[in-house]
């Protein structure tokens, strides 16, 4: 499973710039990886996962802007159409990969 956090937040004040930039660092920090600009995604091994880092994400979500949360499949995930562009490969396929718990 995939969780994806898409988000939209103002940066018009000083207070503002930092809760992005806070935000930001927390979802870099916990292993999310940027998609695209404002959109995030960390890979999940099943559903009790996920929930655990959606309410942590939860917690950390700026007052001000928009944060929208999905739950995909890794076989949705891969259907995706990359109409502009080409596909990244940044896929760690060695030892760096493995977690442990």
């Amino acid at each position: 499973m995939r969780v994806m956090v898409m988000f939209d937040l103002p940066v018009i004040t000083t207070e503002q710039r930092r809760e992005y930039t806070r935000f930001r660092k927390y979802l870099l920090k916990n292993g999310f990886v940027m998609m695209q600009e404002s959109i995030y995604t960390k890979l999940a091994l099943n559903t009790t996962v996920s929930r655990g880092i959606i309410d942590g994400v939860r917690k950390n979500t700026p007052t001000e802007g928009l944060v929208q949360m999905l739950t995909i499949t890794e076989k949705q995930y891969s259907k995706m159409e990359f109409l502009v562009g080409e596909e990244q490969k940044e896929i760690l396929q060695s030892d760096e990969r493995l977690v442990i718990l």
